[in-house]
């Protein structure tokens, strides 16, 4: 069963799964922080192109199906046009309602 994107805990993850899932590049940018960063099965990756390969180009999509910390971290099937679907886990950092890191990896 998941999790309904406007039922997760944590606004600005709540905003940037919503941005994610609608392939809307401008809003789910704006969920970022201007410095943000991220990783991918524990390697940190440029954030602006794994953005634009895993999800805007391949049109990415979560059904969540778990969080915890608060909505901070998540348990999703993850999938794309690239790779199909998979079992991931994310994990948030938040500031000043923007977040400025997000690990994804295989769950």
């Amino acid at each position: 069963m998941t999790i309904p994107v406007h039922q997760l805990s944590d606004p600005a993850v709540r905003a940037f799964v919503t941005a994610l899932n609608a392939h809307d590049e401008e809003a789910l940018l704006h969920t970022l922080t201007p410095d943000a960063t991220m990783s991918d099965d524990g390697s940190d990756r440029d954030l602006r192109k794994w953005l634009d390969n895993e999800v805007f180009a391949s049109r990415g999509h979560m059904d969540v199906e778990k969080e915890t910390d608060g909505g901070r971290s998540l348990v999703a099937r993850y999938r794309n046009d690239t790779s199909g679907e998979m079992r991931t886990a994310w994990r948030f950092t938040v500031e000043d309602g923007r977040v400025s890191r997000f690990e994804a990896g295989q769950a």
